[in-house]
């Protein structure tokens, strides 16, 4: 018994590490970014795949479902409401464009994490002497809390116009072929503990540790809410006040310009100036709501062979920066937007220049 215990210690031991180190990390890196606009559909399924086999809040809510069912008929029936539920609202919402603060949902989700381990831990008999709800209800209703996470991370991706729903069914058939893998994996664990004499003890701690985490990750999302928050009220206050330093210290014959462009619902636009060689240019900009895809490039004076240099490409809700220029020619932001909604971005220009429009 006495070795079982400490099977099981290591094991939390291990879920706490991944806990603790990506608690914040649940989003989609700059690669993930970059393959996807690079990539097809077997790049959304692939990533599909990894996010979720990286999402820890979903699989610990998955590991809750699984965890007293031994019957093959009662996996897939919970499974399946879950899978259902999160791929309704993964679908909807990314193909409508509907957007919640991801911190805030991932919030939800850690508390979802904590009923599930609370209900095998029969805490609604136990401690509130109620009748617990229907499980297969709330794993449904849950599901699609879960689902809605999906999708807001989901959007931070260029999803493309064309092919929109195919892309997002793609990254959904990737999330639920993670689920399985994932899911197997659980089940093995499970399997191997269930064997054993101290299956209560490890159970026990292991859902009571489920609660814990779930704890912690709702205080690191609130918290995350909170930071970025006083981080955009100080990022708007810095950018006013270089703005004013800037108009201070330009020379003479340079130019400072606050445009105002339209980015259409699912559609695109080009910004672009005249510039000269070795001419220096600042520029910032922000949206009014949303993200967008952006490309800030140049074109050398001339050129027919279509060559242009990008310096800088993301998905953001704002960007800033300096540019001592190579080469004449124009130079300006390629602009895409995946929203349901227009976006204004208010685009703040210093330097020597030409505007084009």
């Amino acid at each position: 018994m006495l070795s079982i215990i400490k099977q099981s210690r290591w094991l939390l031991v291990i879920l706490v590490t991944i806990f603790t180190s990506q608690a914040f990390g649940h989003g989609m890196s700059e690669e993930e970014k970059q393959i996807i606009i690079e990539g097809g559909n077997l790049r959304y399924i692939w990533i599909g795949a990894t996010h979720m086999l990286s999402g820890y809040d979903h699989l610990a809510f998955v590991f809750g479902i699984i965890f007293f069912l031994t019957k093959f008929r009662d996996i897939v029936k919970y499974i399946t409401a879950f899978t259902v539920g999160h791929s309704i609202t993964l679908i909807f919402a990314t193909f409508n464009a509907l957007q919640v603060n991801y911190f805030l949902v991932d919030a939800v989700i850690a508390l979802s994490v904590c009923y599930i381990a609370f209900h095998n831990l029969d805490g609604f008999k136990k401690y509130l002497n109620v009748q617990a709800p229907n499980m297969l209800v709330m794993i449904f209703g849950l599901g699609l809390i879960h689902g809605l996470g999906l999708s807001t991370r989901l959007q931070e991706l260029p999803l493309g116009e064309d092919n929109l729903l195919l892309n997002i069914l793609s990254f959904n058939l990737g999330i639920e072929l993670g689920q399985i893998g994932a899911l197997a994996v659980m089940l093995f664990i499970i399997a191997f503990f269930r064997k054993k004499d101290a299956f209560q003890v490890f159970s026990k701690g292991a859902n009571l540790f489920l609660i814990l985490a779930g704890v912690y990750l709702f205080m690191m999302q609130i918290l995350g809410y909170k930071n970025m928050n006083n981080q955009e009220e100080f990022t708007e206050k810095s950018i006013a006040t270089q703005q004013v330093e800037k108009v201070e210290i330009a020379q003479q014959d340079s130019l400072k310009d606050v445009i105002t462009v339209i980015v259409p619902a699912r559609g695109e636009i080009e910004y672009k100036l005249a510039v000269l060689k070795d001419a220096s240019l600042e520029y910032s900009w922000k949206t009014n709501k949303g993200e967008l895809f952006y490309d800030f490039h140049g074109e050398p004076k001339g050129d027919t062979t279509g060559y242009f240099k990008s310096y800088d490409k993301d998905t953001s809700d704002k960007a800033s920066g300096k540019l001592t220029t190579i080469f004449e020619g124009t130079h300006g932001w390629y602009w895409k937007n995946y929203n349901s909604h227009p976006v204004n971005i208010t685009l703040t220009v210093i330097g020597k220049y030409t505007r084009l429009d």
